[in-house]
């Protein structure tokens, strides 16, 4: 039940769904779920969505998309928050962890 259940945390928090929901959804209490995704991913709910938009806006990026749209379709309010975010939690530009391309 514990790999279904953080499974079912990482793809819900993957989909852009609030923490509070999160928690809900898998019968948890929010505090339960920061321990849970804790030791599961090494970071709390709130981190771990943020890293799981980072990634999915990595994958549009590569695909060839233009990176204000691709801040839009990873749920960025627009492409100066996606690179905020990128160098946030990346420490580099969309540019250098792309590579050249």
């Amino acid at each position: 039940a514990g790999t279904g259940r953080t499974a079912a945390v990482a793809a819900a928090l993957a989909r852009g769904r609030p923490v509070a929901e999160v928690a809900r959804a898998v019968a948890l209490s929010e505090r339960q779920l920061h321990r849970l995704s804790l030791d599961a991913f090494g970071y709390g709910p709130k981190t771990l969505a943020r890293v799981l938009r980072l990634v999915r806006a990595l994958d549009l990026a590569r695909s060839g998309m233009p990176y204000a749209q691709v801040a839009l379709r990873a749920g960025y309010a627009d492409q100066a928050h996606l690179a905020r975010e990128v160098k946030s939690l990346a420490g580099a530009p969309m540019g250098v962890l792309l590579g050249p391309g």
